[in-house]
């Protein structure tokens, strides 16, 4: 009989005690590719008990690419509230009357991250609204609330007008992006270009033949060239006749010429008059706003950054934690500081953590797959889980999942955080069981060409064992 009762008690234990070993179908995976074992980091928690169910060199510090975006929105959840919305104030600078305003326009941004070409028509036709119809002067651009410094846009991977090397700003406008569209016309053998938002300090010089072909290929045959101002683009190459439209968005201007781009086109577009320049100015502090515009809640704006994993975003969200913890101006560094100060007053602190722009857009970020999932295991037992897990990609359905796990199981199962970069690929997230249990799950794996394919094999085997618990 103590023959069987310790028998029952062993089988307990080693039921609720983290594996050894990676599954069998998790180190197939990985052997079929030739991918070492030891290049895997995994930990999953079981969210009810808080043990342990498989643990794989959960201690190792590992670059953890975009999943570190779940710590820059979960200390905001938590600093700033759910509620929390940024503003941009206008004013004016002389008289206004029967709504011409004689003098210029001030427009000061706290750091909205999706201050999109939707979001900037609605601030002005609010600006139309409080009466102002007829500009006289400039256009007076406040960015200060941030301070970036230097920054070089091609410093990361030489890409440099790619959207998520953008840089934050207080003022930031449609993440200074424009979507070029390419449209080829038949008769005279050309390709038209079209500029979305269509902004007039943005010059472009149009190269482009078109050439016989189905529509594929790397950027469909386009050659994009930027003059050192960026405001000055060139398109060449051979357009293929088989594509009827294609899409290519890229970065263009200063943060503050595209501000003042963006607003002379919206602003002539409704039916408003004005003929200035910008001008960066600073806002006396006690200036009265004529009105301000709030952004959409802080909710919304994670659910952004996490499930489409918009590293700008995530950058302003840090700027913001900072400017607002530490006093402005926003940077980096005190954005840090207050995550890092979060961690230890929740007992989340670890020397392996490394964070550097909060977005995961770094060869220097690491964390290890055990804090990651402490971290996601404080989240799940907070009062705001709910939002912070909604903000996640559903597994095969949304945000960067949407293309994945389409012919299995695991549809609908999983909220998750992924991240990749070169030679990076990484999850992290929750799941929920066939047999209804709750998982916290982590897998970081750094390794040479991992992101191409076989880094996303292993966690398919990984989720569909998790799945079977």
């Amino acid at each position: 009989m103590r023959m069987l009762a310790s028998t029952i008690l062993l089988w307990a234990f080693g039921a609720f005690a983290a594996e050894p070993e990676l599954p069998l179908r998790v180190q197939s995976a990985l052997d079929a590719r030739n991918v070492p074992h030891e290049t895997l980091s995994v930990l999953v928690t079981d969210l009810e008990t808080g043990e342990s169910i498989l643990e794989w060199r959960g201690d190792e510090p590992r670059n953890p690419a975009s999943t570190i975006k779940l710590v820059t929105t979960l200390v905001a959840l938590d600093v700033l509230g759910p509620a929390y919305r940024w503003h941009t104030d206008v004013y004016t600078e002389g008289e206004l009357r029967n709504g011409r305003l004689d003098g210029d326009l001030v427009l000061k941004g706290y750091g909205d991250p999706f201050l999109v070409t939707e979001r900037v028509w609605q601030l002005l036709r609010n600006i139309r609204l409080a009466g102002v119809q007829e500009i006289t002067g400039d256009l007076l651009l406040d960015d200060s609330w941030f301070d970036v410094g230097e920054n070089d846009p091609a410093a990361f991977d030489h890409q440099p007008l790619r959207a998520y090397n953008v840089a934050p700003n207080a003022l930031l406008m449609n993440f200074k992006v424009i979507r070029y569209w390419f449209e080829p016309d038949f008769e005279s053998g050309a390709v038209s270009v079209r500029l979305d938002p269509p902004l007039k300090n943005v010059r472009v010089d149009n190269r482009l033949g078109l050439a016989s072909g189905s529509c594929r290929g790397f950027q469909r045959g386009i050659t994009i060239t930027m003059n050192e101002m960026v405001d000055a683009v060139t398109f060449s190459g051979r357009f293929p006749n088989g594509c009827s439209r294609y899409a290519m968005d890229r970065t263009a201007l200063s943060h503050n010429e595209f501000a003042y781009g963006l607003f002379d086109t919206l602003w002539r577009d409704s039916g408003g008059s004005f003929s200035g320049r910008w001008r960066k100015v600073i806002v006396e502090e006690d200036a009265e706003p004529l009105l301000s515009f709030s952004s959409l809640p802080l909710t919304e704006m994670i659910t952004r950054i996490n499930k489409h994993s918009n590293n700008v975003m995530a950058r302003q969200l840090l700027y913001t934690l900072g400017a607002e913890s530490n006093g402005a101006p926003g940077t980096e560094d005190s954005g840090k500081a207050v995550i890092s100060k979060w961690l230890a007053d929740n007992g989340l602190a670890s020397t392996k953590i490394a964070i550097e722009n909060g977005a995961g857009l770094s060869r220097k970020t690491r964390t290890t797959a055990r804090d990651m999932a402490d971290m996601l295991l404080f989240a799940w037992r907070q009062p705001y889980m709910p939002e912070y897990l909604s903000s996640l990609s559903l597994s095969g359905l949304d945000g960067t999942l949407r293309r994945r796990f389409g012919d299995t199981g695991l549809v609908g199962k999983a909220h998750l955080k992924t991240g990749s970069l070169d030679h990076v690929t990484a999850i992290a997230g929750y799941l929920q069981s066939r047999s209804g249990r709750r998982f916290a799950v982590v897998a970081m794996q750094n390794f040479e060409d991992i992101h191409r394919g076989p880094g996303e094999e292993v966690q398919e085997a990984l989720l569909r064992w998790l799945y079977e618990q």
